[in-house]
């Protein structure tokens, strides 16, 4: 799988207003930024985005996504 086919997953599931990923196919690093991540705790947030990616997790396409999430007001705070 790609970066960029990864990403249209994501985006398919789940408003993004920015999202990032690096990986080498298997195993994947993401920052994604959403407003419907407002008031969810950390674990609620990545159980959307898993969801957003269905079997994909089970037949192991994608082996594994380490997430940073973030509701645009956070994404808006953190230092650049």
């Amino acid at each position: 799988m790609t970066a960029e086919e990864l990403t249209d997953i994501i985006r398919a599931g789940l408003p993004c207003e920015h999202i990032a990923l690096d990986g080498d196919g298997r195993h994947w690093y993401a920052t994604i930024v959403s407003e419907s991540f407002e008031g969810r705790r950390l674990v609620q947030r990545h159980q959307q985005v898993y969801a957003t990616l269905g079997h994909k997790m089970h037949t192991d396409e994608v082996h594994a996504l380490s997430m940073k999430t973030f509701t645009p007001a956070e994404w808006a705070a953190q230092p650049r």
